[in-house]
């Protein structure tokens, strides 16, 4: 009876887990978005080359993130858009780790 028991129960368990892994996977590249971009948007503040920016950012982010540079005013802005990893399909996603991040440019006249 136990055997069976177990045999029923062993495939939740493993379903559960591997649903939680995923879970946490997504929730770390959101943290990777969000440090990418404050990192992208103090680069840009200082200044640096937009290419450097965007090296920079893109080395940060998850792989394959969408990166957006905009500057307006005094102020840029840095976009980290990540894709989704998949749970073999099966799992429906609406939410996908993203970031932004805006800082006051410390030099005038300066990049990007």
């Amino acid at each position: 009876m136990v055997t069976a028991e177990l045999a029923v129960v062993l495939p939740v368990v493993v379903a559960v887990l591997a649903l939680s892994l995923w879970a946490f996977g997504l929730a770390v590249d959101q943290v990777r978005c969000v440090d990418a971009a404050r990192a992208g948007a103090r680069a840009a503040a200082r200044g640096d080359p937009v290419d450097a920016v965007s090296s920079q950012v893109r080395r940060d982010a998850p792989a394959g993130a969408a990166v957006a540079i905009s500057a307006g005013g005094r102020d840029v802005t840095v976009s980290v858009t990540a894709p989704v990893r998949r749970l073999g399909g099966l799992v429906p996603v609406w939410w996908r780790p993203t970031a932004a991040a805006t800082a006051s440019r410390e030099v005038e006249g300066g990049q990007p």
